[in-house]
């Protein structure tokens, strides 16, 4: 990952009263949504139900002005399924993490792992500089709203096992195992 890609990823907390849009579609994970607010894409969500989906962006960014809008992130969502069935790289939108200071630090720190090779938890907490922090590191993951662009699935156990995912263990075999061919 370069530096100027890196500096294209914000990471604060949205500000309540802030328009975030949304549109959902199909993948071949299921269903995705794909939110953007007006600094850059804030969601990657994976589901099965739409209004699932949709009340689960609501419930990430409480205060904010969620609107749907599928005309108008038609162009970002089909970059989000193009990026998910073919991860080469790294994703070429802007992005807006809202989060914690450390989860920031962690999914940074997820986003420079190469695509096809994994990480483990310790491994993630060692590179932040708190070595002794892998717990969080898993809880850093699981509150990911930005789901492969900030590639949380390619942490896995100690013992290189899968673990758990936000959005289940088939879809992180199924992304490792497209990113390993890629």
């Amino acid at each position: 990952m370069t530096t100027a890609s890196l500096t294209r990823a914000v990471c604060a907390r949205i500000a309540a009263g802030a328009t975030i849009r949304y549109a959902i579609g199909t993948c071949s994970l299921g269903r995705v949504l794909a939110a953007q607010s007006g600094i850059g894409v804030c969601a990657v969500l994976f589901g099965e139900d739409d209004d699932a989906l949709a009340d689960d962006l609501r419930r990430r960014f409480t205060g904010a002005a969620i609107v749907a809008d599928a005309d108008g992130l038609v162009e970002i969502l089909d970059e989000i399924v193009l990026f998910l069935d073919a991860p080469d790289g790294e994703f070429g939108r802007p992005l807006d993490m809202a989060g914690t200071e450390f989860q920031c630090r962690v999914w940074r720190a997820l986003r420079s792992i190469p695509v096809g090779t994994t990480a483990s938890y310790t491994d993630v907490a060692s590179r932040i500089g708190a070595p002794k922090s892998a717990r969080a590191v898993a809880h850093a993951c699981a509150a990911n709203p930005l789901a492969v662009v900030v590639p949380c699935h390619r942490v896995v156990r100690a013992d290189g096992g899968l673990s758990g995912y936000r959005w289940g263990v088939e879809r992180k075999r199924a992304l490792l195992a497209r990113e390993a061919g890629a």
